[in-house]
């Protein structure tokens, strides 16, 4: 099976995550020389691991029992950042359809910036079981890549954001996950993410900022459910040296 890891903050025992690829007879995915179903819902992991009790692991952190894989049982880590490397150097079947060579058009263009190794991609393509029905799906690393990102999904022409009809086939796509949000909701929401269309295919694209390698904030922490909070903002235009806005909160 392969594992899409989930947060920072793991325990000794196990790397916390949910079954992305599993082996399945219906599966369009191939991996390993057989068919592959893919998931995308978190939750559904604890069903494909029902005869699998020693991938449940209670998580401090989250404060509740979540999936992962026990640590000795890993066979191969797959790294975003060297995939997206190798995929530029040695594209192979990924140039074989049109999803792929925007990636590696893509890939191409952030290699002539200079910007390549501040960039990665997960999902379908960092394993190897991409189609033509697949999305592109990049991580960006610290300050510089998410400038990097923004410049590129802005102005670099590779990327189109969800505009006019496209708008509507974003919401569809993002509404079956989110429960009760309605339509200009969901989609203001989107529209604080790195996601638009390639201009090449037309393909789901979107990039994921996430920290530098060299911090690491979430080293040693340790957090345990308490119940629900909330919190009050009140924004004033309070006077002060620097002109920036007062911010007083308050938690319960």
């Amino acid at each position: 099976m392969v594992f899409k890891v989930i947060g920072d903050t793991h325990p000794n025992s196990h790397y916390l995550g949910y079954v992305k690829y599993y082996p399945d007879t219906r599966g369009d995915r191939k991996l390993f020389g057989r068919s592959y179903r893919q998931n995308s819902v978190v939750s559904k992991s604890f069903g494909i691991l029902a005869d699998r009790p020693e991938c449940y692991v209670y998580s401090d952190t989250l404060g509740c029992v979540i999936t992962g894989v026990p640590r000795a049982d890993v066979v191969h880590h797959y790294s975003a950042r060297e995939t997206l490397r190798r995929l530029l150097i040695e594209p192979g079947k990924t140039g074989d359809h049109n999803v792929g060579k925007d990636l590696i058009t893509i890939a191409e263009h952030l290699d002539v910036r200079g910007e390549l190794d501040l960039f990665g991609v997960t999902g379908s393509f960092l394993v190897g079981c991409e189609n033509e029905r697949s999305d592109i799906d990049l991580v960006c690393y610290g300050k510089k890549g998410y400038l990097a990102a923004h410049t590129m999904f802005s102005t670099s022409g590779l990327i189109r954001p969800y505009t006019g009809e496209d708008r509507t086939r974003l919401y569809l796509r993002r509404a079956k996950y989110m429960e009760g949000s309605g339509f200009d909701t969901l989609l203001k929401q989107e529209e604080r993410k790195f996601q638009g269309l390639t201009s090449g295919s037309g393909a789901h694209i979107n990039c994921e900022p996430l920290r530098d390698d060299v911090s690491a904030p979430s080293k040693g922490l340790r957090a345990k459910e308490i119940g629900e909070i909330t919190l009050l903002e009140l924004i004033s235009k309070a006077l002060r040296d620097d002109s920036e806005p007062a911010m007083i909160t308050d938690c319960e």
